[in-house]
């Protein structure tokens, strides 16, 4: 497999992040698919991203998690992609596809745990970010 780390930006790699969290139960569903759209559209970090670049870098998440270790070559792919900075924002953007539909299965908690020891994100900002995602994507019924 050709070296695809120098062809991802960090944007890319915000939406290989949320493609793979949506992937990891093996059914991405509708939900979590408008839901990476909404977020393209809408964050300000994706201001000038090409958004014909997510079937791009889908297509190289799905490639990588097809691999014989996967998980770890697109968490590595991750790690080497991203600045510093936006690993916080990752997790985030993680746990928010995570929840779009509802619920967190076994597989999605699991990809979220690893994410967020890839990143190294401090277990106490990683439950902050966790309450929030759960509180944006909570729903009432009477």
């Amino acid at each position: 497999m050709p070296d695809i780390t120098a062809s991802l930006s960090a944007q890319d790699s915000l939406v290989a992040v949320m493609i793979g969290i949506s992937a990891s139960d093996q059914n991405m569903r509708t939900s979590e698919l408008l839901q990476i759209q909404g977020i393209v559209n809408y964050l300000p970090i994706f201001g000038n991203y090409d958004t014909d670049r997510i079937s791009v870098v889908a297509q190289t998440v799905f490639d990588l998690l097809a691999e014989d270790e996967g998980l770890d070559a697109f968490l590595g792919l991750i790690r080497d992609t991203l600045p510093e900075e936006l690993f916080e924002t990752a997790y985030a953007l993680a746990c928010d596809i995570g929840a779009a539909d509802g619920k967190l299965g076994q597989s999605e908690l699991r990809m979220l745990q690893e994410i967020r020891y890839e990143l190294e994100i401090d277990r106490l900002n990683a439950a902050a970010i966790e309450v929030g995602a759960r509180a944006r994507f909570i729903t009432f019924e009477a």
